[in-house]
This record gives C-alpha cells, sequence and structure tokens, in this order.
C-alpha cells in the first residue's frame, strides 16, 4: 500500500493591515498587505532601491584583491557549484569580471560523483596545475576550511562569495562576502549565491570608478544590468526567500527577459522548454528553466550547464539546450523510480509512520544526483522533515543524503544538534534553514536515523505538525476574473517566502477529463453561483480516480491560459478533496 499524503487544513492569512498603499484593484491591495508590504516604496523594484555593496562587510577587502588581480593581470579561477544557482553565479562571474578587465579568468566545476561540494582540497589541487594566482569561489566555500588551507599553502589567494550559513569557523580565506557572517549589516539575508558575486560585480565597479580606472583606459562604465537575467534565474532556481532586494533583482532580470535581451543560453532553455521569452514569470524559471540547468548538475556535469549560460553563439546555445532537455528528461524517469521506491519504503516500514516527527530513508540503488528531489517530494507529501541518501560513487562506506525541511524546522540546526551530541555520526554537513546535505558512514545508518528523530523531535516541541494550506480569501464568483488575474501576473515576481496569491472554494463539478496523461481539466461551478469556471489540476497520480467527483473542495490559484492568441481566466488548482471515497487528496509537488 502506498503512503497517502497527510489531509491538509485550509487556513486563511490574517485579513488587512493597516498600510498607505495607493492601489486601484483592492484584491492585490489585500494580497500585498498580507505579505507585509505596507508601503509604495515596497513595490518599486527599480534599481536604484537596492542596498548599497560596501553594506556587506568583506566587500572592500575583496574589492581591493580583485582591482589588484586585474592591475596584474593574475590568472583567475572561478570554483562554481553544481546547481542551477552555482552556474549562474559563475556564469556571472566570469562575463561580470571580465568585462571589468580582469582578462586572464577561467572556471572549475566539481563533478559532484568525483570531488563533492565545494574548494576541497583536491579540487584546490586540480585547480592549482594551471598555476593561478586568486581563486573566487561560488555559491560555495563558507564552509571549505581544508580546502582554503590548501590553497593558502600553495599560495594561491582566495575570495570566498557565498550565501550559505557559516559554521562555528571560518574558512581562512583572504576575503570572504557573505550576507549571513555574524554581524554582517546588509539588509538582506536571503540573496542566493549568484546575488552576492553580482553584488561583488557591483562593489568592484564602484572601486574601479574611485580609483579613475575607467577614464585612465578610457573605457565606458559597463552595465551590469547586462546579468540580471542570469541573478534572477539563479535566485528562483535556488528558492530563497524573496524579499524586497531579491524581489528587485528578479523583476529587472525577468522585465530583460521578457524585452528578448537575456543571453542565448537563457533563450534556448526557455524555447526548448517551450516557454515564450515574452510573458516569461518567475514560476517558468524555477519548473521549466532550473530543472534543465539543474539536470546536468545532478547526473552529469554541469559544466555544460555553464557552457551553454556564457555562449554568446545562438546555434551553440541551442544545441546545448537541446543537450540539458535531453538529460533532464532522463532525470524525470530516474526520478519516477526512486519515488516509486521511497513510497513503496514508507508503506512496508511501521517506523516511517505519521506519528514520526521525521522521514529518513535509503536505497542501495538510488541515484546520488537524485537524492535531493527525493526528499523535496516527500517533504511535500508527508509535511515532515526528510532526508534521503544514496551510495558515494567514492567510497561504498559511505552516504551521501540531500535533506529537506518545513516551515519551523531549522534543518541545518537540526544536523548541528545532532553533530553536537554525536559528532561521531555525521562526517560533515552544510546548508541553511529549509535544506542541507550531509555524509555519513554507512555503518552508521541505523543510529543516525535515531539520533536525527529526536533532534527533530526536541525542535518540534509545541509545533502543530499538521499540514496547512494558507489561503489568502475565499472568492466571491465576482472576483474571479481574467482582469484580476492578470493583475496579480503582472504584480509579481511571486516566490519563496512571497507567494503566490491563493484562494479557495467549494464547487460543484459540471465536468472531467484527463489530459496529457496526468493532469485534470474541470468545468467548475461555485456553491450558490451560476457562474462556471475552467480549471486545471497538474500532476495527479491517479486522474482516473477523480472522474466520478460530484463535487471538490479546492485551493487554486487565478491563472491566465493563453491558446491561440487569446486569454482566458483559468483556476490552477494547487490542493483538492472530494467527499466521494473514491476520491481522497490531490497535493501538487
Amino acid at each position: 500500500m502506498l503512503y497517502h499524503p497527510v489531509t491538509k487544513k485550509i487556513v486563511h492569512r490574517p485579513g488587512l493591515r493597516t498600510t498607505h498603499l495607493n492601489l486601484k484593484n483592492p484584491l492585490l491591495g489585500q494580497i500585498l498587505s498580507q505579505r507585509g508590504v505596507e508601503s509604495d516604496d515596497r513595490l518599486d523594484y527599480s534599481l536604484k532601491q537596492l542596498p548599497a555593496p560596501t553594506l556587506l562587510s568583506g566587500m572592500d577587502v575583496a574589492t581591493d584583491i580583485l582591482y589588484e588581480a586585474i592591475q596584474n593581470r593574475s590568472k583567475t579561477i572561478v570554483i562554481a557549484d553544481y546547481d542551477a544557482d552555482g552556474a549562474t553565479a559563475c556564469a556571472v562571474a566570469v562575463k561580470g569580471l571580465q568585462m571589468l578587465g580582469l582578462e586572464n579568468i577561467s572556471y572549475l566545476v566539481p563533478n559532484r560523483f568525483e570531488f563533492g561540494y565545494g574548494l576541497t582540497p583536491d579540487i584546490v589541487k586540480v585547480a592549482s596545475l594551471e598555476r593561478p594566482d586568486l581563486l573566487i569561489t561560488v555559491d560555495n566555500g563558507i564552509s571549505s576550511l581544508d580546502g582554503v588551507e590548501t590553497a593558502n599553502a600553495l599560495g594561491i589567494k582566495v575570495i570566498v562569495t557565498d550565501h550559505h550559513l557559516p559554521g562555528l569557523e571560518l574558512p581562512n580565506a583572504h576575503a570572504i562576502v557573505n550576507p549571513n557572517l555574524s554581524g554582517d549589516p546588509f539588509p538582506s539575508k536571503a540573496l542566493a549565491g549568484v546575488g552576492v558575486m553580482f553584488y561583488v560585480l557591483l562593489g568592484l565597479r564602484q572601486k574601479l570608478r574611485s580609483k579613475g580606472y575607467f577614464l585612465s583606459a578610457q573605457l565606458k562604465e559597463p552595465n551590469l544590468g547586462e546579468f540580471l537575467d542570469l541573478v534572477a534565474l539563479g535566485t528562483i532556481a535556488d528558492l530563497v526567500e524573496l524579499d524586497h532586494t531579491n524581489r528587485i533583482l528578479v523583476q529587472q532580470g525577468l522585465e530583460r527577459i521578457r524585452a528578448g535581451r537575456a543571453c542565448p543560453g537563457i533563450m534556448a532553455l526557455l524555447t526548448v522548454a517551450e516557454r515564450p521569452f515574452q510573458n516569461v514569470q518567475a514560476n517558468d524559471l524555477g519548473y521549466s528553466v532550473g530543472p534543465r540547468l539543474n539536470a546536468a548538475g545532478r547526473l552529469d556535469d554541469m559544466t555544460l550547464g555553464i557552457e551553454c549560460l556564457l555562449s554568446l553563439v545562438p546555434e551553440h546555445s541551442n544545441t546545448m539546450a537541446a543537450q540539458l532537455n535531453a538529460i533532464n528528461l532522463e532525470r524525470r524517469v530516474i526520478e519516477d523510480t526512486m519515488k516509486a521506491q521511497a513510497l513503496s519504503h514508507l508503506g512496508a516500514h511501521t517506523h516511517t509512520d505519521q506519528s514520526k516527527p521525521a522521514v529518513c530513508l535509503f536505497d542501495a540503488t538510488w541515484h546520488q544526483g537524485v537524492v535531493g528531489l527525493i526528499a523535496s517530494r516527500l517533504k511535500d507529501r508527508l509535511h515532515r522533515p526528510v532526508i534521503a541518501f544514496a551510495p558515494s560513487d567514492q567510497e561504498d562506506s559511505i552516504l551521501k543524503g540531500s535533506a529537506r525541511s518545513i516551515p519551523g524546522i531549522h534543518i541545518r540546526d537540526v544536523l548541528a544538534d545532532v553533530a553536537t551530541k554525536s559528532p561521531e555520526l555525521i562526517l560533515k554537513f552544510g546548508g541553511h534553514s529549509m535544506a542541507a546535505g550531509l555524509s555519513i558512514a554507512r555503518n552508521g545508518l541505523d543510529d543516525f536515523r535515531r539520533a536525527f528523530q529526536q533532534a527533530v523531535s526536541e525542535r518540534t516541541k509545541g509545533l502543530d505538525l499538521q499540514n496547512t494550506v494558507l489561503s489568502d480569501a475565499k472568492l466571491e464568483p465576482n472576483d474571479m476574473t481574467l482582469e484580476n488575474a492578470e493583475c496579480i501576473q503582472t504584480n509579481g515576481p511571486w516566490g519563496q517566502g512571497f507567494p503566490e496569491p491563493l484562494f479557495d472554494g467549494d464547487f460543484r463539478v459540471i465536468s472531467v477529463r484527463i489530459v496529457g496523461h496526468r493532469h485534470l481539466k474541470w468545468l467548475l461551478k461555485p456553491l450558490n453561483s451560476d457562474d462556471t469556471f475552467d480549471a486545471i489540476a497538474f500532476g495527479i497520480e491517479t486522474p482516473e480516480k477523480w472522474l466520478r467527483a460530484r463535487s471538490l473542495r479546492a485551493a487554486y490559484r487565478l491563472d491566465v491560459n493563453e491558446y491561440r492568441g487569446s486569454r482566458s481566466l483559468q483556476l490552477r488548482i494547487e490542493y483538492m478533496e472530494a467527499p466521494e471515497p473514491q476520491a481522497t487528496q490531490f497535493n501538487r509537488t
């Protein structure tokens, strides 16, 4: 028997706050006030609203080193990470530093199956073969104590740019730029790795300007806004909180893409994903472009993804985007198989029932690059922190794990609790509040599982673990309009920490049919109304179970359906319940 999703409770967000928003659409005003937007300046997404780069505590030292590297034509290597944030950060670093005058620059991205994550001693030794003067980490490095020491011993300077939470000890790098350093005054702690690197470029341009570099070299100051498409992609793909700073970066990047001014790689990835660039939304980057880019790092080598983003030749970008799309299709097949195995494990073992505060799974056949996706899918399904383990490709005695968590449970702190109480159980770990990675000894899995569940249990005392759907309102039929859908669409960006509006209601089912194998197309009629609305639910595991449903309680988004040049309202269902016994619940994951 497969493990069923936990039933969700639909609750409404707190009511309208006192605000000073000057908006014509009252529904949008309520939505934004519920997200803490209390003044019009929080809706100003112009670049002038960005915090100054000098607020990042390590910026002055880092830009001094980079200025010196430009003057001396120092050999510089960017050390990237193998996810979409790392890939976009690498592309921004290479392109941006070249634009600012650092000509002798290349990059190196560790293959996750050979070297693992971050600036390891082994990857430093590989980089040293090119005799670099300077290494710059992007989206990694804050936990690379040994790697930085190896570089220091070889006489190579290191600048760490990262956004992950630091441990108790910092690497002995020549400069560290990370908004999450203790005491760092930068107001946004939610920058992605690509956002941190973009800010380093802003700081370096400011430093070069102050030193008269552009005047003496008779150069025009470069427009760093050219990289905001990459910044938007990495920020959305990494699921960091869309605070005001990140919303500015994402919105500016989306506007660049919609104007057809994105780099050839992003345009090619949008094309293979069948997403028109003219109307691209943040969720297109998150659900369509990001996974295709990530697939390279999950199954093969992120070098392909980075080269796609760096390419200036559309034909080359198109070829690489097609290769990334093929890898992503392979990833989907692997993920589906692993997900079925995970659900089977859950159904077969009593220790993973819903009374437990956390789930920890391992299968010897699982793919190391896909366990993070499995952990995420199960986390959404069970509303519990989940760690999925796979064997390490380097050592059979080591397991590599990916952890995903739910709001209210800081997963990196949970792992820190385990490491403090039982330091022998975790070989290494790192991450942030919602996601983390770790390595453990294979023969210590059972002990780790018990310690992990105990650590989660201690942090969930008094926390309601029932999954909830947070709805903005129960809309009246006269508010379910194309005008409101378009207003919501154009007043994003929406994403992590600033969610796209969600509504709920009870409906009678006029008709329902299966489309595209796993999607359900509905015609729904709100109770006590004669109006009918088209609706769609994507990714249903057993869609045939819903074909006899006669009524529906649903949480949905107002969506704009575009077909052959016409635009119409469509309800995009995220969660639904039917009272009939043949249909339980659907949770979109």
